[in-house]
């Protein structure tokens, strides 16, 4: 067995709909892939896309989750990781056209809405 590395633990998960709106166009996660893939290519990064389901009052709509870690084999820093969150939520955000999304750190919970609202 080799030698492991060690770094200290950070995560931000992204919380993205796939349904523009209330009650537009639904993406694919093959799209938030694609995204998600020219974004890590720009910046150096790799992320998790994982396909979920969100269900709230009189609704669901299809999405993903976007991971992000402190990954030991190209080891980051905190801050690093949360602009790089912020950044892709961004985007997200632009070209899903959601009303907002939600970043979920290992110390706090923060909702991004559109900035025209």
């Amino acid at each position: 067995m080799k030698k492991t590395n060690l770094v200290k633990t950070f995560y931000a998960n992204i919380y993205c709909g796939l349904r523009e709106g209330y009650n537009g166009k639904i993406h694919t996660v093959q799209e938030a892939i694609r995204i998600c893939s020219d974004y890590c290519n720009k910046v150096k990064l790799g992320v998790t896309v994982t396909p979920t389901n969100f269900v709230y009052v009189d609704g669901d709509e299809p999405g993903v989750i976007i991971g992000l870690i402190n990954y030991p084999r190209f080891p980051s820093n905190e801050w690093s990781t949360r602009a790089n969150a912020y950044e892709l939520t961004k985007i997200l955000l632009k070209k899903f056209k959601q009303e907002r999304m939600t970043i979920v750190f290992p110390d706090i919970t923060e909702m991004i809405e559109r900035e025209d609202k």
